[in-house]
């Protein structure tokens, strides 16, 4: 074994035995408890394993349609409203897309508690991609963590508001910029990076969650060391079985130092198995997107990643899409659960990736179990070649075939994917896994480009357009079984279904429409029991918590992301920008942009 890689493993030892001895205890019970309690919504998924589900039942399949408006309040910002609120006790915690504030609600009265503003420089507006959004806080510690949209994360006191520390993450005017919600697990706050289109090179990032310190940092592209694997540990599937990743896995699959441009940002959602004590995450596409000019596997974006909490080890990766061609990121949830494999219960994990495959792997070990197409209409890969894991590609859909300067012509789905980051939700009950999509093709055009530090990197033009359901529109709210693979119902929507899930112990599922709807359908078929129009599109995630008794269910109102951005940008056909005002048009005929946060409740009786 070279010195690196010794010295690596021995930093990563001392550094987990540095955790087992730290003063976090307090900080672990502390979180784990508002975690379990069902009166709060302390973190952006409920819970560490991403399920979106809630065991309060006071608003139930028999009563939700009485749910009415119990308040609301603007936000102040127009667009890009994703994430939700957290609530912790009688306190709620709302976010905004840029400039990044932070309200502290006092739920009895819905004063506020305290308000942070940050200052942040507008230049960082031009090279965020596909909207200004924010995807919400993290709780943990006493704090309450903002990661702003210049990579500047921040701990604030959540009794006042007030700074406590802060750290950088990136560089802005290189294209680095910050989406995602940080993710606190034990003591450790993790945040990722933005900027593939930029030429970004990925990472997560943890801090320790006093100080701000950083502890460990893995990146997704270059040598071993950097990103935190051991050539023999770290496990990969092939040939129908784990096997090391082996010696320089990904610098062996990039031309030349394209590594260092590599992209695989991590600007998703966070997943925790404090049993394993592994977190689990996806890495976004390569950059640049013209495939021909990064000839290889690109390893290892397009991959979910496990890592170990304590030292950022990657116990194991999985690559779904080598070669990204279509700017299909792999940042979306992964959701933890256990399903029923051979008469045997596998702790497992669930991924809903934008190629429009949905995989099922053994969270402890990385064996892949299950990778179907959540979407009939995908057509880019024909399937998974469970042997290999590797998608059979369809080479009239793949522009790398074509090569450069030729349009590639209906590829299913569009860039923005079958699922974008919109997260989904879990029922323990029926083992199921619901899950927002959408019906969007698209016509791709790679061409050269050189690369500048800080100028786009994108190098492909795409025009998007919809793709009827069988109901003519252009998403679908689908039930899906993570054991086989399946979709078991399917709820048809006009738009895509851009919003996060909830589900519930009441036997009810909510989610948001394009159009502003805020619905809510049976579990057991999908059947609408309730909606309620609010002013704005919905993408934010809905959210539930108690509070003096009484079940609250909310979400944002407010249009934008990658959806909404010809609507927020004021961008018309003939300036397409990113491609989805075309698959969008018909968007403005439904709602407008307004950003505001609605609470609903039973009525009184």
């Amino acid at each position: 074994m070279r010195y690196e890689y010794r010295s690596f493993l021995m930093r990563a030892a001392v550094l987990a035995a540095a955790a087992a001895t730290s003063t976090s205890a307090l900080a672990d019970a502390d979180m784990d408890q508002k975690i379990s309690d069902p009166s709060n919504w302390s973190a952006q998924a409920g819970d560490y394993s991403n399920h979106r589900y809630s065991e309060l039942k006071q608003v139930n399949a028999s009563n939700v349609g009485k749910l009415q408006v119990a308040w609301t309040m603007s936000t102040g910002v127009l667009r890009g409203h994703e994430g939700s609120p957290l609530v912790v006790g009688d306190t709620m915690y709302i976010h905004t897309p840029f400039p990044n504030n932070v309200y502290a609600v006092n739920l009895k009265d819905q004063t506020y508690r305290w308000k942070y503003e940050p200052k942040q420089d507008a230049d960082v507006v031009p090279v965020m991609c596909c909207d200004t959004v924010n995807r919400g806080l993290a709780y943990g510690d006493g704090k309450i963590f903002l990661q702003q949209a210049d990579t500047t994360l921040v701990a604030l006191d959540a009794k006042t508001g007030k700074p406590v520390w802060t750290a950088k993450n990136g560089n802005p005017k290189i294209g680095e910029t910050n989406t995602n919600a940080p993710h606190v697990f034990k003591d450790k706050v993790l945040t990722g990076i933005s900027g593939g289109e930029f030429g970004v090179r990925g990472r997560v990032v943890a801090y320790d969650i006093k100080t701000g310190k950083q502890v460990w940092k893995g990146f997704s592209t270059g040598p071993d060391a950097e990103m935190l694997m051991d050539p023999a540990k770290t496990m990969t599937w092939a040939n129908g079985k784990m096997a090391p990743v082996g010696k320089d896995s990904s610098l062996k699959t990039w031309q030349g130092e394209q590594w260092k441009l590599g992209g695989g940002t991590t600007w998703g959602w966070y997943s925790y198995d404090p049993k394993l004590n592994l977190v689990y995450y996806g890495s976004g596409n390569p950059s640049t997107w013209n495939p021909a000019q990064r000839p290889g596997d690109n390893k290892w974006s397009m991959t979910i990643w496990a890592r170990d909490l304590d030292t950022g080890v990657a116990k194991w990766v999985y690559q779904m899409t080598p070669h990204d061609e279509w700017d299909f990121d792999g940042v979306n949830e992964m959701v933890l659960l256990d399903i029923n494999k051979g008469g045997k219960s596998v702790p497992a994990l669930a991924h809903f990736d934008r190629n429009g495959f949905g995989y099922t792997m053994n969270r402890a070990t990385g064996e892949l179990l299950v990778a179907e197409k959540y979407d009939p209409q995908v057509n880019w890969a024909t399937k998974v070649d469970m042997k290999t894991g590797r998608p059979i590609v369809d080479k009239k859909f793949s522009p790398g075939t074509t090569g450069p300067d030729v349009n590639v012509k209906d590829i299913c789905p569009a860039a923005l994917g079958s699922k974008d980051e919109q997260p989904s939700a879990y029922d323990p009950k029926s083992g199921l896994v619901f899950v927002p999509t959408n019906h969007v093709c698209m016509t791709y055009e790679p061409f050269q480009v050189e690369y500048t530090a800080g100028q786009p990197y994108v190098g492909a033009t795409l025009t998007m357009f919809p793709t009827p359901n069988s109901h003519g529109g252009m998403g679908n709210f689908i039930a899906w079984d993570p054991a086989v693979g399946k979709i078991v119902w399917s709820k048809p929507e006009r738009f895509s279904v851009w919003s996060g899930a909830l589900t519930t112990a009441g036997d009810v599922a909510f989610y948001g429409t394009l159009e502003g709807y805020l619905k809510a359908v049976s579990l057991k078929d999908g059947k609408e029991l309730w909606k309620f129009k609010t002013p704005s599109g919905i993408i934010g995630n809905v959210f539930t918590y108690e509070y003096s008794g009484k079940q609250y269910v909310g979400v944002y109102s407010g249009i934008g992301g990658w959806a909404g951005i010809g609507m927020a940008a004021g961008l018309t056909e003939s300036t397409a920008g990113l491609g989805a005002v075309g698959g969008y048009k018909d968007l403005a005929k439904y709602t407008t942009l307004g950003g505001s946060l609605f609470v609903f409740s039973l009525p009184e009786t």
